[in-house]
C-alpha cells in the first residue's frame, strides 16, 4: 500500500471555494481557480471542501456539486482528497462513500465538532468513516476550531484500522504534539502540518509535508522551501522561510483566527480570478486589510 506521501506528495492545497456576491458558489470561477493551482505548479494534491474551503458553510447538496466541479476540472492531472468531516459519524460515512464513488483518491476526515465527543467517541468515530471505504483515511486535527483534539494513544489505537494512513496535524503552536505523534507511529504513516507558519517546526519532527492554504497564493515558495529542507540545504529553507512569514501573518490582521477572508483577497490579487467574499458570517477583508497584505506579496515577488 502507499503511504499518503506517495500520494499527496509534499504541498497539499485546500481550495476556497468561490462564490458570487449573493454567495452562491460560483463553479466557474472553482473551475478557474483548480486550473490556475494547478498550471502555475503551486501543489501536488488538491484538497476539496476543507476548512478553508467552508465546508461547514455548505448545505450537504452545494460540498458534492463542489466535488463535481473540481473533479471535473482536475481531469486527473492532479490527485484528489475529498473533505467528508461532519459533526456527525453518519454523515461522515455518506460523504465517504460518495468520495469513493466518484474516484477520489483519498478522503480527509476532521475530528467531529460542536459536540465535545470522549476520546472513545473519537475513535469510534474514525474506525467507522476507515470501515465504510477502501480509500485510505487521513484524520484532520484542528482544536482550534473543533473543540476537541487527538491525543496520542487515540491516534495509536487507530493505527490497527489498515487504511487510516496520516494524520493532518494543526494542534496551534504545539509542535510537541507532532514529536508525540512521530514517537506513537509507524514511519509509513503520514504526519503532515496544517500550520502554514509551523512546517519548518514539523519536518524534523518526521513531517512530510504540509496542507497549505496559503499555496494557493505563493505555493511555488512552499515548495521551493520543502525541496531544500529535504535536500539538507537548511540556509536556504530557513530563507524562504523568512521570506514567506510576514504573508502569512498578515492572514490574521486585526484579531481574525480565520485567514480564510484575506486568503480569498490575496488568491484574487494573484490569480485575477474572482474569488468573491467568504460566506457569511465570515466577514471580508477591508480594503485596508488588503493593502497590508497585497504590499507584502509585492514584496515577496520582488525578492
Amino acid at each position: 500500500m502507499k503511504t499518503l506521501q506517495e500520494i499527496m506528495g509534499r504541498v497539499s492545497v485546500p481550495l476556497v471555494t468561490p462564490f458570487h456576491a449573493n454567495e452562491d458558489v460560483n463553479h466557474e470561477a472553482l473551475g478557474q481557480l483548480v486550473d490556475y493551482i494547478i498550471t502555475k505548479n503551486l501543489c501536488d494534491s488538491i484538497i476539496v471542501t476543507g476548512t478553508t474551503g467552508q465546508f461547514y458553510a455548505l448545505t450537504d447538496e452545494e460540498r458534492l456539486e463542489v466535488w463535481k466541479t473540481v473533479k471535473a476540472a482536475t481531469r486527473g492531472r492532479v490527485p484528489l482528497v475529498a473533505g467528508v468531516g461532519s459533526a456527525s459519524t453518519r454523515a461522515s460515512i455518506r460523504f465517504t462513500r460518495v468520495a469513493e464513488e466518484m474516484g477520489f483518491d483519498v478522503t480527509m476526515c476532521v475530528l467531529p465538532y460542536y459536540g465535545k465527543p470522549t476520546q472513545e467517541g473519537i475513535r469510534r468515530h474514525f474506525e467507522a468513516v476507515a470501515a465504510a471505504t477502501k480509500l485510505p483515511v487521513l484524520i484532520y486535527n484542528i482544536p482550534l476550531f473543533t473543540g476537541v483534539n487527538m491525543e496520542p494513544e487515540t491516534l495509536k489505537q487507530l493505527l490497527n484500522v489498515p487504511n487510516i494512513r496520516g494524520i493532518k496535524e494543526e494542534a496551534g503552536i504545539q509542535p510537541t504534539q507532532a514529536t508525540l505523534f512521530a514517537l506513537c507511529t509507524p514511519k509509513d504513516f503520514s504526519i503532515y502540518c496544517g500550520d502554514d507558519t509551523m512546517v519548518l517546526q514539523v519536518l524534523p519532527q518526521r513531517g512530510v509535508g504540509v496542507v497549505s492554504g496559503g499555496s494557493q497564493v505563493i505555493g511555488d515558495c512552499m515548495k521551493a522551501m520543502i525541496d531544500a529542507y529535504f535536500k539538507g540545504d537548511n540556509a536556504e529553507a530557513s530563507r524562504i522561510y523568512f521570506k514567506m512569514a510576514p504573508f502569512f501573518a498578515s492572514l490574521n490582521q486585526n484579531g481574525r483566527i480565520n485567514p480564510v477572508p484575506i486568503l480569498r483577497g490575496a488568491i484574487e490579487k494573484v490569480s485575477g480570478i474572482k474569488i468573491g467574499p467568504p460566506r457569511s458570517p465570515q466577514v471580508a477583508a477591508t480594503a485596508q486589510e488588503m493593502a497590508v497584505t497585497g504590499a507584502i506579496l509585492d514584496g515577496i515577488r520582488k525578492a
